[in-house]
């Protein structure tokens, strides 16, 4: 999952909001000086991810890739979850999508003393870019991609990912329809 999924996922506490924001950011153990919220918020993000690499229709919708691009699937997925997130929003979360993010990219600028330089940096790219809403738009989507294909160290595909996900668009969206429910209820019951 993405930044959208991460943060909603977090529930209403603005600490762990943070969190499920930072977990991309933050490597090993998380600084003990940051607020106990924001280390949950990570540890959460962590079982999140861990939760969504092994879910039967994750791995299902992995396998739908064709080489080259199986090997990217999971990042393409991220972005492509966050995608149908932001597309369908009000079927997911009771707070209108642009509030959401408006209210996500406030609480980045309200902390930004705890954030690290790339997520400092990644803060400002959210601003700039209307980011989380803004990846309802697969303008937006296609640029994302290609943007992190190019921070990759080896040549990839992320930059054409965009035509083979709209291609895959219905059977994406039956996997993410199935899944997206059950990593609700997961990360809703999920402690520390």
């Amino acid at each position: 999952m993405n930044h959208l999924a991460h943060a909603l996922l977090a529930g209403a506490d603005g600490d762990r909001v943070l969190g499920g924001v930072l977990g991309d950011f933050v490597r090993g153990t998380p600084d003990r000086s940051l607020p106990a919220g924001v280390r949950e918020g990570i540890a959460l993000h962590r079982a999140i991810d861990g939760y969504t690499d092994r879910h039967p229709e994750v791995v299902a919708a992995r396998a739908l890739f064709e080489p080259p691009y199986r090997r990217y699937a999971g990042i393409a997925l991220d972005m492509w979850f966050d995608h149908l997130l932001a597309r369908d929003f009000a079927r997911w979360s009771p707070l209108p999508l642009a509030g959401f993010s408006t209210g996500l990219r406030g609480l980045l600028q309200r902390q930004d003393a705890l954030l690290p330089p790339t997520a400092r940096r990644f803060a400002h790219y959210m601003q700039a870019n209307d980011l989380p809403a803004a990846y309802a738009d697969p303008a937006v989507l296609d640029r994302a991609l290609a943007g992190i294909g190019q921070r990759l160290q080896r040549d990839n595909p992320l930059g054409r990912m965009l035509p083979v996900l709209q291609e895959m668009d219905a059977p994406l969206q039956v996997r993410f329809d199935a899944f997206f429910p059950q990593l609700q209820r997961f990360a809703h019951a999920w402690t520390p």
